[in-house]
């Protein structure tokens, strides 16, 4: 699933009539959930989070900034928070599926139509922004609203997109990509809050001030305090007492997840805690969090247990959560606080289906789901298995060796199952697709021409999902074979059954794939995916014979 969060700032935090108009632009948009909306009284200003698909997240920001301009007069407009325009700042966050790149084009496109249809001054920031001088939001605002129109007469900041004119009423508008911001509490067993204080100054990226052996700060000639760096790079943190809670906590945002984790400061503020005397009880996630950072725990807390990280998403969700004690001061729902969990699965689809419930379904007189989605079935089922031989094998004495293939080989599995399990769907979707596409009008040749083409590019893609599941089932032999040669043999035949299963999926995939060529007219795509489907439909063959003489030989020993 493809999802990005946007997380624009409006100039307006009292009015609430106008709030919600702006708000009613993001939740009337398909294809995105609301998150948040907090006002601020004192600020004047409106932090506003939703997320969902690429195309409709820059929608909606767009229909908002747009209905902003429309209600905020910034010439009347005072606040505590700094500010340049109706519209202040629009960044575009990575969540899942999609990439930084992806997010920096969102932002120019939604910058260049602000600055088109608006006329509305735009600057690009962070890893958006054109130019370094630009990189900084602070930069950007600096002499705020009130010097924005001699700003832009200035040439070193002509917008990026849109008139170098001042506009009176909206300002200028920031508009951004950057990476997803975790707010997290790691909590202490003390109501000190020195120490939370202290340990912060530890782990934070800014560091604290360097003292002299009487305690003292020491500072350079210019009279600053000389720092000693943090520990992590792209951690705040600050320590405070909260009444509410009786307790000491150290407060950090994460600017960059995938350079720290939250895992690694966790455990390091444990260590560091136990040195002074007191003790962390768990840890508090405040607003939502990426999925990706929950797995990478859950990996950290097994491996450090001598376990397999290849498990269900599922469960190493749970282990991240019961490991960073998550349910500490309120019980943690991954179904509220993980934001892919935000966009509940299709009720249709077909995995979500108990296993009689599939069967009967596949044995309806309908021709979807068939033999596509039962193809990707088996591969799945594969994986699973191949999972399975690799994690009975991790722990296991006498398979020291194997230890890290295994663990790398279920990882791969669970990967893999994942994504057959998706294609399950795929392929009636797809097939469906295809059944659309002839249903289309053909009255008139405008029409006609439609629906040709519809049914060229809905044939082509019902082609392309089997093939990328025959391309899977290669390495899904690869993997059980791996599991027969070097995983756990009293496992041996989980191994061989995996093998087959493998062979059910790519050759049923193969079936599919010939089936559905003939429905299409582009003959040079025709002639290039059979090629590709018979090469691997040989190499898959290849691949099970050797299997197969693996699993003779080794039952022969047994």
């Amino acid at each position: 699933m493809k999802i990005v969060e946007c997380v624009p700032n409006f100039s307006e935090g009292r009015d609430r009539a106008k709030i919600q108009a702006i708000v009613h632009e993001i939740e009337s948009t398909p294809g995105v959930k609301l998150l948040d909306v907090d006002p601020g009284e004192a600020t004047n200003r409106t932090v506003v989070t939703f997320v969902g698909s690429p195309e409709a997240v820059k929608e909606a920001a767009f229909k908002a900034i747009r209905k902003a301009a429309e209600l905020i007069d910034m010439s009347q407009h005072r606040g505590a928070h700094p500010r340049l325009g109706a519209t202040d700042v629009c960044p575009f966050v990575p969540v899942s599926g999609v990439t930084m790149g992806d997010c920096v084009r969102l932002a120019n496109e939604l910058g260049q139509r602000v600055g088109e249809e608006l006329g509305i001054p735009v600057y690009l920031y962070e890893e958006a922004a054109t130019r370094a001088d630009r990189k900084n939001l602070a930069s950007i605002r600096s002499g705020e609203y009130e010097g924005l129109a001699d700003k832009l007469r200035d040439p070193r900041w002509k917008p990026d997109y849109g008139p170098a004119v001042f506009n009176p009423r909206s300002g200028a508008t920031v508009i951004g990509a950057r990476e997803f911001l975790i707010a997290y509490n790691i909590n202490l067993n003390t109501r000190d809050r020195k120490i939370a204080q202290e340990i912060a100054s530890y782990l934070r990226e800014s560091g604290r001030p360097k003292k002299d052996k009487k305690g003292n700060i020491i500072y350079d000639k210019n009279g600053q305090p000389v720092k000693v760096p943090g520990k992590f790079k792209a951690v705040k943190a600050v320590g405070w007492y909260i009444d509410e809670y009786g307790i000491a906590q150290i407060s950090i945002n994460f600017t960059n997840y995938k350079i720290t984790p939250p895992h690694v400061v966790f455990d390091e503020a444990c260590r560091l805690a136990e040195k002074m005397g007191v003790r962390v009880t768990g840890s508090e996630l405040v607003g939502l969090i990426p999925l990706e950072a929950l797995l990478m725990a859950g990996r950290h807390y097994l491996e450090k247990q001598g376990k397999s990280p290849g498990v269900p998403e599922k469960e190493l969700v749970r282990i991240a959560v019961r490991s960073l004690g998550l349910s500490d001061i309120v019980p943690f729902d991954p179904a509220k606080k993980v934001i892919e969990y935000q966009f509940p699965p299709d009720e249709k689809s077909l995995v979500r289906l108990r296993l009689n419930e599939f069967a009967d379904e596949l044995s309806m007189d309908s021709p979807a789901p068939g033999g596509g989605s039962v193809a990707a079935l088996c591969g799945s089922l594969s994986a699973a298995l191949s999972a399975m031989v690799a994690n009975l094998t991790v722990g296991k004495k006498g398979y020291e060796q194997s230890f890290d293939l295994m663990k790398t080989l279920a990882l791969r599995s669970q990967k893999l199952k994942d994504e057959l399990l998706q294609a399950v769907d795929l392929d009636t979707r797809a097939f469906n697709r295809v059944m659309e596409a002839y249903r289309l009008p053909k009255a008139t040749e405008d029409q006609a021409r439609e629906r040709e083409a519809a049914i060229e590019n809905a044939n082509k893609e019902a082609t392309l999902v089997p093939l990328s599941v025959l391309e899977k089932s290669l390495e899904l032999v690869e993997l059980a074979t791996q599991a027969a040669s070097e995983g756990n043999r009293n496992s041996v035949s989980d191994a061989g059954v995996a093998g087959l299963v493998a062979r059910s999926c790519g050759l049923g995939a193969y079936y599919n794939v010939r089936i559905n060529l003939p429905g299409i007219r582009d003959e040079n795509f025709k002639k290039k995916t059979l090629a590709r489907a018979e090469q691997l439909k040989k190499k898959l063959e290849k691949g099970v014979q050797k299997l197969e003489k693996l699993m003779a030989g080794v039952l022969e020993t047994e």
